[in-house]
């Protein structure tokens, strides 16, 4: 009893702690993978919304041009209709040509203002594009760094869990080799005193 009470305390002592050390390590790394998750499901909103945004860019480049259609036919119907007045009266020639020069050249400084504005939106929204692009392969770097990271501690904790149970299981043969010698030496000393006693008694009895 007195054996088996002392291999009880060295499991204890030794053996269950170190369980438990492996049981807190499993549950940081299984908390770890969480929290990376989470920062994963949060990229991929922002990229949601950033698609989003986009969408909603070319959007309002289509109406704008729409309405530079719609402005192209109003003016064309309007030189028609002075075209026609020019027929109509020769008298006013010379003031409808000057109004109608006058007329072109503005729409056509209007035009080129639309057309300028149009085009530096149209290049700023390509910049932005590229910036989000550059920030989602730097996140998709930065990300896959950490999890190779991550994997690598992975690995490590696991290689290490393997050494610690490889060495529980030796020290635990070495218990149990221990325990059958001292089961042998209890059983050899029984036998001895059977054989002492069975002596003293042919001693007594001649």
């Amino acid at each position: 009893m007195d054996a088996l009470d002392a291999v009880k305390k060295v499991v204890q002592d030794f053996i269950v702690p170190e369980l438990e050390s492996i049981k807190n390590e499993n549950k940081e790394i299984k908390a770890r993978l969480e929290l990376t998750n989470k920062r994963l499901d949060d990229i991929n909103l922002h990229l949601a919304e950033q698609s989003r945004r986009i969408d909603e860019t070319n959007r309002r480049t289509d109406e704008t041009n729409k309405r530079i259609d719609s402005l192209h036919a109003e003016l064309s119907q309007k030189i028609e209709e002075t075209n026609k007045r020019i027929d109509e009266t020769n008298k006013r020639i010379d003031e409808t040509n000057k109004r109608i020069d006058s007329v072109h050249a503005e729409l056509s400084q209007k035009v080129e203002s639309v057309r300028a504005e149009l085009s530096k939106k149209i290049e700023e929204t390509n910049k932005r594009i590229d910036e989000t692009n550059k920030r989602i392969d730097s996140i998709h770097a930065e990300l896959s760094a950490k999890m190779d990271s991550l994997n690598r501690r992975i690995d490590e904790t696991t290689i290490e869990t393997s050494k610690r149970i490889d060495q529980l299981t030796f020290q635990v043969g070495k218990i149990a080799q221990e325990m059958e010698r001292i089961r042998t030496e209890e059983t050899v000393a029984r036998d001895l005193l059977t054989r002492v006693a069975r002596l003293e008694k042919r001693v007594i009895g001649e």
